[in-house]
Formats: structure tokens, sequence, C-alpha cells
């Protein structure tokens, strides 16, 4: 768990690399079995629109490059919580835990009803508890809620 921390702090540069590049400001990587990082990604909304975050972007390259059973002892680690959307993908690409900074509410409450990000009330592991497979979660992690809310003050 002290790596979660570390970790979470990648996925917010990643969050600032996106801004940089002209899209939304969320980050994600793929940590695998022994601790290493195997695949990032930013938001890539500039591309994919409204379906390019980064969450679903790491899911779906990780499910192309790795079997699901590898996936299950894989984290996929994210600045904000995933929606239910990314839920569903990285469901379906068997990655068996999750780890996130910023919950879906508090980012609701930073993106009000911003078309480009209408978010849903749906917590993670509530997407996660409806399937047959268990996905372990960690997060919110309120230490860094701050620095993670500051990529989304005056985005939206």
């Amino acid at each position: 768990m002290n790596n979660d921390i570390s970790n979470l702090k990648f996925t917010i540069k990643l969050a600032k690399e996106s801004v940089n590049s002209g899209n939304h400001p969320f980050g994600a990587i793929l940590i695998g079995p022994k601790g290493e990082t195997l695949l990032t990604s930013g938001n890539t909304f500039q591309e994919d629109k409204g379906v390019g975050h980064a969450e679903a972007n790491v899911a779906r390259a990780a499910s192309r490059q790795y079997s699901p059973e590898f996936l299950q002892n894989c984290t996929l680690i994210t600045s904000v919580e995933p929606c239910c959307m990314c839920a569903g993908t990285i469901y379906w690409a068997g990655i068996g835990h999750v780890v996130f900074g910023l919950t879906e509410k508090r980012l609701a409450t930073l993106t009000g009803d911003n078309p480009e990000n209408l978010t849903l009330d749906l917590a993670c592991r509530d997407v996660f508890d409806a399937g047959q497979r268990k996905v372990e979660v960690r997060g919110p992690y309120p230490e860094l809620e701050s620095e993670i809310a500051a990529d989304h003050i005056g985005f939206w």
C-alpha cells in the first residue's frame, strides 16, 4: 500500500501531461505482479472524444497484450475513480486490483455539468460487485485529494 501513494503521484503527473497535450486531466498505469510498470496512459479526449478515458485506454491495451490469468494479479492505478465505463472495461480485461485517488462523487463537484465529462453517480465498487469475478479496490486517498483536484479546478 505504500507504493499506492507513489504510483498515484505518477498518475497525477500523467494527468498533467494529458492537459498539456490538449486532453482531460486523468492518468492511469498498470502495475505488474512484481511491482513493475507495464502500461501507462493519459486521457485521449482529442482523439477518442468521450471514450478516451485513461483507465479504459490502459485496460484495452492490457487485454491485447496479456492473458486474463496474468492480469488478475495486476493493479490498475488511476488518479480518479474509474467511471462505470472504465470499471466495466477493467472487469472484462480481467484486471484484479484497482487503486484510485479521488472519488467519482468528488469529481462531479469539480466538473459540474460540463458536457465533456457528465459523470455518472455509480461507484466502481458497485460495478465490480455486480460481476462474477472479484476485483479488489483501494481508494480514495484523502491525502492526495487536493493535489488531484487542483488539476480539475478551473479546467472544466
